[in-house]
């Protein structure tokens, strides 16, 4: 049984790594995008800005269920218990840290609570409407000749 938690820590992992470097990818090209658009630096780098911060808040938050995970496979000692008392603590200050930096407000302030992922969302949705909206600002496209 102990195997199979270990396996499912290690899984979780992967994931929260996985999170943080696809975030990575998609906040650079959403920055990217940004400046195709003409948006301007700033608006670019807070872009990538806010959406990497969320895939790091993302991948901290599985990171710290993994630990968790972790405790049900440990052997109950006062040491190891400390330890993982002391990652825990430290990766819930960073995720604190980087939502009041993201968001600009104490998060037990806010109205709706967001995660990660769906900061991450909110990212893409908003890329998305700016990119219709450029599109819509350049007019129709040009009709296909061949088409009856």
């Amino acid at each position: 049984m102990e195997a199979v938690f270990t396996a499912v820590a290690v899984g979780f992992e992967a994931i929260g790594a996985a999170a943080m470097i696809v975030g990575f990818g998609i906040a650079l090209v959403l920055g990217a995008r940004s400046l195709a658009r003409h948006e301007g630096g700033q608006a670019a780098f807070t872009t990538l800005r806010t959406t990497l911060g969320a895939a790091i808040l993302l991948g901290l938050e599985v990171l710290v269920a993994a630990d968790l995970i972790r405790t049900i496979t440990s052997k109950p000692s006062l040491e190891d218990a400390a330890i993982l008392g002391l990652i825990v603590l430290i990766r819930t200050i960073l995720s604190i840290s980087i939502q009041i930096e993201i968001e600009g407000t104490l998060p037990w302030r806010r109205a709706l609570l967001r995660s990660g992922g769906q900061m991450i969302g909110d990212a893409v949705a908003k890329d998305r409407a700016a990119q219709q909206a450029a599109g819509a600002a350049r007019g129709p496209a040009p009709a296909d000749p061949r088409t009856p």
